[in-house]
């Protein structure tokens, strides 16, 4: 199973998110959960659209982490 980094935010009235590794890869919900599935989705179509079309497919490239600050 491959794992891509998605990013997550949080916007006055609703979330997106976006796959840095697969340009145009991009959801939005009204809350967090309904956004982690459609995510989830959009990354299964996208790739399938990808291979449908004899275009490879882009490996994980990002690696994520939280960076503790004294503000």
């Amino acid at each position: 199973m491959t794992e891509y980094t998605v990013i997550y935010e949080r916007g006055k009235d609703n979330w997106s998110a976006y796959v840095p590794d697969l340009p145009g890869c991009i959801a939005t919900a009204k809350t967090r959960k309904q956004l982690e599935r459609r995510i989830r989705e959009a990354i299964e179509f996208h790739v399938e659209g990808l291979q449908l079309h004899g275009e490879p497919i882009p490996a994980p490239t990002i690696e994520t982490g939280k960076v503790a600050v004294g503000v």
